[in-house]
């Protein structure tokens, strides 16, 4: 792919981008099958992260008035290192700005957002036959752990 320059701006994401987030959900959630688009329930998720300044944050990536990237991360509390701790989700450049240094200045730019929180690690899940982002990750010095995801339904889907 060509190293383009481009004229984007990251910045904080507001209610006005949703539509151009849930379209990168969109393409996020055909390579992590986990995952299926409802864009009510991506809408409703978005909106309750841009509700809450304090422990939930979206960037994004603009470029003539388009969304063409996004980085969400929440805030939790580690037992293990008596503090708080990041969780990056949902990193996704639209596929014609891959590999131009886009996803790369959102990770930073959510690093440094909770640097400046006190975090103390960053954590995130990624597809396992994700190979290009698994190999973005290990550029960018992050580690691969022991720990694996396991899930189980919803409150309601539990009773």
């Amino acid at each position: 792919m060509t190293n383009k320059i481009l004229n984007h701006s990251i910045r904080r994401a507001k209610h006005s981008d949703i539509s151009g987030m849930i379209r990168l959900l969109r393409i996020l959630f055909s390579i992590e099958t986990d995952f299926i688009i409802d864009e009510g329930t991506q809408q409703r998720g978005l909106e309750m992260m841009l509700e809450d300044c304090t422990n939930r944050y979206i960037m994004v990536a603009e470029l003539n008035s388009q969304i063409i990237g996004m980085c969400t991360a929440q805030i939790l509390v580690s037992t293990a290192e008596g503090g708080i701790v990041a969780l990056i989700e949902d990193l996704v450049v639209g596929d014609v700005y891959r590999g131009q240094g886009i996803g790369k200045e959102l990770l930073l730019a959510m690093e440094s957002w909770a640097v400046a929180r006190g975090v103390k690690r960053l954590q995130l899940l990624a597809d396992r036959n994700n190979i290009r982002a698994l190999e973005f990750y290990k550029r960018m010095s992050w580690k691969s752990t022991q720990m694996i995801c396991l899930k189980r339904g919803t409150c309601e889907g539990l009773m």
